[in-house]
């Protein structure tokens, strides 16, 4: 795999891992971190740029819904976990932008609630960084 194609894989990966699709970006993570062609760095930019701008899509899209269906319509009150948890914590939550399926709810919810966007992406990115930290420290 040449130096490019890696990158561009890693990103893509990424960015599909926190939209429409589970997982996979770790995987391609580890196995570039263990091949020690590009600096640990440079990889860790990439899968959290992908990550968190695929998040901030999927927050956007919270943004969108929001405008056509009000919360209380769209789903019974046992259903609205995410949400709940946004309101509750607000910002905060979204540090936890990383955790599966739970992690894509928590970014729609605080597109859905107008969380304030600057400080939104900073606190996914953030929580996406430590999670590609965590996977690019283990198989250092």
């Amino acid at each position: 795999m040449d130096s490019l194609s890696g990158l561009t894989g890693l990103f893509a990966s990424a960015f599909i891992s926190a939209t429409i699709a589970p997982g996979g970006s770790e995987v391609v993570l580890a196995y570039l971190v263990s091949q020690g062609q590009h600096p640990l760095g440079q990889l860790l930019l990439v899968a959290t740029l992908g990550n968190s701008l695929g998040a901030m899509t999927t927050w956007g899209l919270g943004v969108l819904a929001a405008k056509k269906f009000p919360v209380a319509d769209l789903l019974p009150k046992n259903r609205q976990k995410a949400l709940n948890l946004v309101r509750q914590y607000g910002l905060w939550t979204l540090l936890f932008s990383w955790l599966p399926v739970l992690g894509d709810a928590l970014c729609f919810a605080g597109g859905w609630l107008r969380l304030a966007f600057w400080p939104a992406c900073l606190l996914i990115m953030l929580g996406k960084l430590a999670r590609y930290a965590a996977v690019a420290w283990f198989f250092t």
